[in-house]
């Protein structure tokens, strides 16, 4: 992991919100909701994340980007609508 991906893992917002993974490229790889975005960033760079895809995924993610919403509900919809995107 690189100290900007560290530094982002450890100063996420506690706050509901949308999680951008991206690549070495700056390709999203993957786009998940939370409703603390601190605590469910740290179960995957954590390693208490126990599905098998997670292992695999951290592996290729370079940095993380993070969108804040007021409530859980806004975040669930923002992520379904930059999964269609």
């Amino acid at each position: 992991m690189t100290d900007q991906l560290i530094a982002r893992v450890k100063n996420a917002p506690a706050s509901p919100g949308v999680y951008l993974m991206k690549d070495k490229d700056g390709k999203v790889i993957y786009v998940g909701k939370a409703s603390k975005l601190k605590n469910r960033i740290r179960n995957y760079f954590g390693r208490t994340d126990g599905r098998s895809m997670v292992s695999f995924l951290i592996a290729k993610v370079r940095d993380v980007e993070f969108i804040v919403t007021e409530t859980e509900k806004e975040a669930l919809i923002l992520e379904n609508n930059l999964r269609k995107g």
